[in-house]
């Protein structure tokens, strides 16, 4: 690992499961575990939390609709507080992202309400959509937990 690297991120967690609505709640539960090290307020951890079970249903329910894929997450803390989350899928992909981010917008029929997008912008300081057709889906989200010297860690 490169000194500008260490530098700058303080750890890394790789992650990997199939597309299953079960492990919706576990990728939720892993990415909560491991930002708990920075000492995020419940509203903080509450608003990742949200954000990754969008994006992890959206794998599940977009991007390998009807067969089974792998998702991948990887997250990084940065020495800054900086949280740095990419989900990925290696399924359909998205035609348009920017039709795709528009809120009450879906592929998904009636039973999708269309704001998957909406709701991560809204918890999330940064979200970034790449896809391309028949190769997949990368999320990336970047928040940064608010630090006061009450709630400083070592880490």
């Amino acid at each position: 690992m490169s000194l500008n690297k260490l530098d700058n991120e303080i750890n890394e967690m790789n992650l990997s499961f199939p597309s299953r609505s079960c492990n919706e709640s576990f990728a939720r539960a892993a990415i909560a575990a491991f930002v708990a090290q920075l000492d995020p307020t419940i509203d903080e951890l509450t608003d990742i939390k949200t954000a990754v079970s969008e994006a992890v249903t959206n794998c599940i329910a977009h991007g390998y609709q009807n067969e089974i894929g792998v998702i991948y997450i990887s997250t990084k803390i940065m020495f800054n507080g900086k949280i740095i989350i990419k989900i990925k899928d290696k399924g359909v992909g998205i035609d348009d992202v920017k039709q795709a981010m528009e809120p009450l917008f879906t592929t998904g029929g009636s039973e999708r309400s269309g704001l998957g997008f909406a709701v991560m912008q809204s918890f999330m300081d940064k979200v970034r959509v790449s896809s391309n057709k028949e190769k997949g889906t990368i999320v990336t989200f970047e928040k940064s937990i608010i630090r006061s010297s009450n709630r400083t860690k070592n880490i």
